[in-house]
């Protein structure tokens, strides 16, 4: 049966008092308008755990043991380009079966995110010597300025889109950036 709503907390403690003063499920059931088995529900709730408060649900069993978890993070840590489907590969080999999916969203709760790589040496050192020569410039010479998307062409190697498994603020680490 779907639960189609929550009763409030005052009005599941009047129906414990009216249950401890002898009134019965369909007594208290007709005072206070609710169904008779929703009174049932919530008394029985009330004797066997000892308060009418909305208790933490289990949620499903989580497919990944934490021993996985361990694995994939040191993996990730070892070597950050690995992609999320040769990770969902390796536990496939060792008899556990998940989705390249779960293997992202496990990752990102243990504060590993996808990110593009970031920019080689070569290209930081160009980029801050512009942003310094170009600090002291006015506002009006930048109205004259035009900013165009980056385009990538690759005559070598492939034309995917590649991410490097990093934690947050620990994007600039050689690890984590690729030559381009």
């Amino acid at each position: 049966m779907v639960k189609s709503r929550e009763w409030s907390r005052k009005t599941r403690e009047e129906m414990i008092t009216l249950h401890r003063k002898g009134n019965g499920y369909k007594k208290i059931a007709k005072m206070l308008n609710i169904p008779r088995e929703t009174i049932g529900s919530i008394i029985r709730k009330f004797k066997a755990k000892g308060t009418v408060e909305t208790l933490p649900g289990h949620g499903r069993k989580k497919m990944l043991t934490s021993t996985a978890v361990r694995y994939l993070k040191r993996r990730v840590e070892k070597s950050p380009r690995v992609t999320a489907e040769k990770l969902r590969k390796d536990l496939s080999d060792v008899g556990t079966e998940v989705s390249a999916q779960t293997i992202r969203r496990t990752l990102r709760n243990e504060g590993l995110h996808a990110r593009t790589p970031l920019l080689s040496p070569k290209n930081k050192k160009s980029r801050l010597q512009y942003a310094k020569s170009h600090v002291d410039k006015p506002l009006k010479f930048w109205d004259s300025v035009l900013w165009t998307d980056e385009t990538k062409l690759e005559l070598f190697g492939p034309m995917d889109q590649r991410y490097v498994w990093r934690r947050k603020n620990k994007a600039y680490e050689e690890k984590n950036t690729l030559p381009t």
